[in-house]
Formats: C-alpha cells, structure tokens, sequence
C-alpha cells in the first residue's frame, strides 16, 4: 500500500499565503514525478503543478509567480508554497505521485484525499 498524506489547506484572505505539505509512506521503492492538481466546485480536476526527481518543475500559467513547488527526496515530500492567492484560487488541493513499489515494478499513479483551500476577506 501507498499512502499520500496532505497538510496545510485552510481559510486565507486575498493577497495572503499557505504553504501545503504531501508526504508519500508504505511500499514505496521510488518516485518519479510528484505534483498538485485542484479542483473547484463544479470544475475539473487541474494541474497545478509537478516536480520530477531531478527538480524539474512544471506550472499551469494561472499560478506561474505565485505558486513554488518545492521536493525532499529524503522524506519523499513536496510542498506547495502559494502566495498572492485569490479567490480564484479556492479549491481541494489534491497530491498525487508516481510510484513504484518494487524494484522490479512500474510506476503507478496515487492520489491523496485531498485538503480543501478558500480563499475568502
């Protein structure tokens, strides 16, 4: 079993920051790419950001400036440092990860559960 756990969502007002926290456990041998998606009310899923092993990053344009994606391969963690947020930005924050848990295995895609941010005066 693979288990993502996110942390750090919660009410901010416009202009202000969270930082968000997945941390990967159990049968994991190694992971390739990491990232975040959201999802809005009403809305698709989307990609938010990723970040690869080697600490190649990639960003949706709407959060390009403001957003950092950031990774310990140690702890098999990323993080999301978001600043400026907006409104817009509300939605549940989901982690996801490619990983496999064997030597000898494939990668497969996991999913947290989720952590919900609203963005709110």
């Amino acid at each position: 079993q693979v288990q993502l756990v996110e942390s750090g969502g919660g009410l901010v007002q416009p202009g202000g920051s969270l930082r968000l926290s997945c941390a990967a456990s159990g049968s994991v041998f190694s992971i390739s790419v990491m990232g975040w998606f959201r999802q809005a009310p009403g809305k698709q899923r989307e990609l938010v950001a990723v970040i690869t092993s080697g600490d190649t990053t990639n960003y949706a344009d709407s959060v390009k400036g403001r957003f950092t994606i950031s990774r310990d391969n140690a702890k098999n963690t990323i993080y999301l440092q978001m600043n400026s947020l907006q409104p817009e930005d509300t939605a549940v924050y989901y982690c996801n990860a490619q990983v496999r848990r064997t030597q000898w295995s494939s990668f497969n895609g996991y999913w947290g559960q989720g952590t919900q941010v609203t963005v709110s005066s």
